[in-house]
């Protein structure tokens, strides 16, 4: 495979930046700092007027596990037809079952409402009880691409787990290397590994413009301060987009 170079966003700034960055196409999420969530309309409505780019959008109704009540389920189903009526380039979602193997009737669903779109299975993958098993089932299904960092916290870490990953899939399903992506680790695991499909963030903690702050109440996750945020470094953008030329697009033309 050609190789992409993939940036998951939760904002239209951050999309903006990404794109000017060279990304080849943008995760649309909300709520990134918890994994992100499924955005809102109008979010990927505004991004997909400021951006000529491939969009896909993640479908996940909460933060937590992938293993889902019929009304959360109801609810996926219902989001990736609108965002299909909307524009949307791809799908990003996964269902578990309470084993750990993967729901392969909900995800024939999910297929089944996404149509002709890309479908990634994310890292719901890295949650499950048996990888190979599950890439196998994947391809069976027609997912086009496994998101994931090798079932570990980040891909440096499941470097070897990748490995093995990348050698099973072949040419039959993309693999698409996220969790602690940057630069180096796109120029080091395409180099140990031959990854050449990688997922990130490249995001920076910017200081609110809020001149008045009450510091004492705070209303999101422990030790998160509402007066940080939270957005797309263009500049890494850059970087990785160096390196996915340099490298990994020279050696696979």
């Amino acid at each position: 495979m050609g190789g992409r170079l993939e940036v998951c966003i939760d904002s239209v700034e951050s999309a903006v930046l990404a794109w000017e960055g060279g990304a080849d196409g943008l995760e649309v999420c909300s709520n990134l700092i918890i994994g992100g969530t499924t955005p809102g309309v109008s979010q990927f409505k505004q991004i997909r007027q400021a951006c000529d780019i491939e969009l896909t959008v993640l479908i996940r109704p909460r933060f937590g596990d992938f293993l889902y009540t019929d009304a959360e389920f109801k609810m996926m189903k219902e989001d990736i037809r609108m965002f299909r009526e909307l524009g949307a380039d791809g799908i990003t979602a996964g269902c578990l079952k309470p084993d750990g193997s993967l729901d392969m009737s909900r995800m024939e669903e999910i297929k089944d409402c996404a149509g002709r779109l890309r479908l990634t299975l994310h890292r719901a993958f890295d949650v499950c009880e048996n990888p190979h098993k599950v890439l196998e089932e994947a391809v069976l299904l027609g997912i086009d691409t496994i998101l994931t960092s090798g079932q570990a916290c980040d891909c440096v870490q499941g470097t070897e787990a990748l490995r093995r990953l990348i050698i099973q899939a072949g040419e039959r399903i993309e693999i698409l290397v996220g969790g602690g992506v940057n630069a180096e680790v796109i120029r080091r695991l395409h180099e140990e590994i031959h990854a050449a499909s990688f997922h990130m963030s490249g995001k920076k903690r910017l200081d609110s413009g809020m001149v008045y702050r009450n510091e004492s109440v705070h209303m999101g996750l422990p030790g998160l301060s509402e007066f940080d945020i939270f957005r797309t470094d263009g500049e890494q953008i850059k970087k990785a987009r160096y390196i996915m030329d340099t490298y990994v697009r020279q050696e696979n033309n």
